[in-house]
């Protein structure tokens, strides 16, 4: 049932942009896998093999760990409407933080969103698709407020203690390379 393909076709990119949540997934060597669930209309395909997320301000920062140690990345998106389909992107991917130089133009591409910490840059060298029939109908009613009205309450100082004191380890203890953020250097 499962089909594969070199790009991402049209078909692709219409059933991405339609979906409200998609799945990122790294592992790094010796340390625990991560699977995260994404939202926020943060997610952009900007070619045929790449596609570009932006990372906001969370509780952990595993996936910026795992690619220092190991640049692979699993994205995937399942239809929980009328369409049973399940895509998955696997590829290689990078950390841009806020002041590496590809940053304004990617984050262009993105919505304005408050908290952004680091941009993922992911090359796909394989698309594939899956049938989804057991995955459950369920309906979308809104976005949560609740991360967007946090990092507007921290606000950008606010933000950077944050992330000093919560975000420059994994659960692991693997650095996330937050201090570039911070005007550091690790």
């Amino acid at each position: 049932m499962a089909k594969q393909f070199d790009a991402f076709s049209d078909d692709h990119r219409s059933f991405i942009a339609a979906q409200p949540i998609y799945f990122v997934a790294t592992a790094a060597p010796d340390a625990r896998i991560n699977l995260s669930p994404k939202g926020m209309d943060s997610l952009r395909v900007i070619g045929p093999n790449r596609l570009i997320w932006l990372n906001v301000t969370g509780s952990g920062n595993e996936t910026a760990a795992h690619l220092a140690q190991d640049a692979r990345m699993t994205v995937m998106w399942c239809s929980f409407s009328q369409r049973p389909l399940i895509l998955r992107a696997y590829g290689m991917a990078r950390v841009l933080h806020l002041a590496d130089a590809d940053w304004p133009e990617l984050a262009a591409q993105l919505p304005d969103l408050p908290g952004a910490r680091q941009i993922y840059d992911l090359t796909v060298d394989l698309v594939q698709t899956s049938c989804g029939y057991a995955v459950p109908f369920m309906e979308f009613s809104a976005e949560r407020p609740v991360l967007r009205n946090w990092a507007e309450g921290k606000g950008p100082d606010g933000l950077r203690d944050y992330w000093s004191d919560r975000n420059r380890q994994s659960i692991d203890g693997l650095p996330t390379g937050i201090a570039a953020n911070l005007g550091e250097t690790e």
